[in-house]
């Protein structure tokens, strides 16, 4: 038992959209490599992470941990219709 229950994990149900705007900045990094392997386990192979336009501090976070992550195959912006350059469209292996 977590010596404090208000720091629980939080139990996300994961699909092939994930929108970042509620992640704290200091927890995207681990959400994110933690969301790309429950998608890749899952059996993904297209997905759509939102993480809004901003000044793109976000946006170069989530394209670095996808540059480094083995299993993707490619990302690019997605389409206006599906959010531009505040989504990022990812295929994976």
């Amino acid at each position: 038992m977590p010596d404090d229950p208000g720091q629980e994990p939080v139990r996300i149900p994961v699909t092939d959209v994930f929108d970042l705007h509620s992640v704290p900045s200091a927890d995207l990094k681990p959400v994110v490599e933690e969301y790309l392997l429950e998608a890749n386990r899952l059996g993904f192979k297209a997905l759509r992470i939102v993480h809004g336009r901003g000044i793109g501090t976000r946006r170069a976070i989530v394209r670095a941990i996808l540059e480094r992550t083995t299993f993707v195959a490619g990302f690019r912006d997605a389409p206006p219709e599906a959010g531009g350059w505040g989504a990022t469209l990812v295929t994976l292996h």
